[in-house]
């Protein structure tokens, strides 16, 4: 198949594109710094573009049989509109090309619930603090990218993962419609899922959680991975 990666260049995206060429995929990773882009390969195209632009859009999506989204950006107090002015671009890009099939990343916390394996500091107090603060703006947009998503005709998939955290290879993660009791996702399981949907039919028109269950952090690690990156 030839998959189309937008958000190529992030960590997510990065190891999605390696494992589509790993699965005997063509490739076309999307990214605005095509020079930074570390992997090379016979299947893989580079596509400079952004996201933002209808043109270059539309030319990256020309050919695929799925597109994929991870795009992301840090969380910010200012307003976002990167995941919900994105997927327009996509969608309308796949409907001139004839393309059905997307999956795009989104977050678990555009639904927030007490998760059964997250405890009182997960549940009560974190969880709340950042959907409330530093990740209002981020779920917003990414709650608008979703309806985006419900209100077209495409077979869409939305994938939301839990907290996220580096791993060293694909776990046997899970899958749950909606919601999932599992607090958080690695990088490579979440690329493994993305992957997966391109040819599961299960959750076509739906969304599903993906959660790690073998190897996470515990939640003062992941704190302090998190104080560290910010210093």
């Amino acid at each position: 198949m030839r998959i189309v990666v937008f958000g190529a260049n992030g960590p997510t995206g990065r190891l999605l594109t390696q494992q589509a060429i790993d699965g005997g995929h063509e490739v076309v990773a999307v990214t605005r710094r095509p020079d930074d882009f570390p992997l090379r390969h016979a299947r893989l195209v580079v596509n400079g573009a952004d996201v933002r632009d209808p043109g270059a859009v539309e030319s990256a999506v020309a050919g695929a049989d799925a597109v994929l989204s991870t795009l992301g950006t840090p969380f910010t107090r200012k307003p976002i509109t990167l995941y919900s002015e994105g997927i327009r671009h996509i969608t309308q890009a796949m409907e001139r090309h004839g393309v059905k099939r997307v999956v795009a990343v989104s977050s678990s916390a555009t639904e927030p619930h007490r998760h059964a394996d997250g405890g009182f500091l997960m549940n009560w107090i974190m969880q709340p603090l950042v959907v409330a603060t530093i990740g209002r703006t981020t779920y917003a947009d990414m709650r608008l990218m979703e309806s985006h998503l419900r209100a077209g005709d495409l077979e869409w998939t939305v994938v939301r993962p839990s907290g996220l955290f580096d791993a060293p290879a694909i776990t046997r993660y899970e899958l749950h419609e909606d919601q999932a009791p599992g607090i958080y996702t690695s990088r490579a399981d979440l690329a493994a899922a993305l992957l997966e949907q391109v040819t599961d039919t299960r959750f076509v028109r739906r969304n599903v959680a993906v959660t790690t269950t073998e190897g996470t952090p515990t939640m003062w690690q992941m704190l302090r991975r998190e104080a560290l990156q910010r210093d």
